[in-house]
């Protein structure tokens, strides 16, 4: 069970540790993630191949696209808030493919308690 962080550029930094190939099986999706608030900014993770890339910045046209509170990303990361319970308290905006959304945690899981 990955880590638990206590920011997120703590996550990001980590995220090749919490990445599981094997679930990324036949994904080909950019993720974008943008954080507001202290600790926040903004991330591009490539997923391809069982291979993952992470930068810092944004990209054009990306899969999917997470917006929310880097407080709440930090929640959601080590599996305090639930991805579902953020969207429906609007504490999470998600835009792009909703699949490709979903498939995420399964390779890149929530950290550990």
């Amino acid at each position: 069970m990955p880590k638990r962080v206590t920011s997120c550029g703590e996550y990001f930094e980590t995220l090749s540790e919490r990445f599981v190939p094997d679930q990324a099986d036949g994904v080909s999706a950019t993720y974008l993630f943008e954080l507001d608030g202290e600790g926040g900014g903004t991330w591009t993770v490539t997923v391809a191949d069982k291979a993952l890339d992470v930068k810092t910045g944004t990209v054009a046209n990306p899969s999917v696209t997470y917006r929310m509170k880097a407080s709440d990303y930090v929640d959601l990361a080590n599996g305090d808030l639930g991805g579902v319970k953020a969207v429906f308290t609007r504490k999470l905006k998600v835009s792009g493919s909703i699949p490709l959304a979903k498939r995420m945690n399964e390779f890149l899981p929530p950290g550990g308690k």
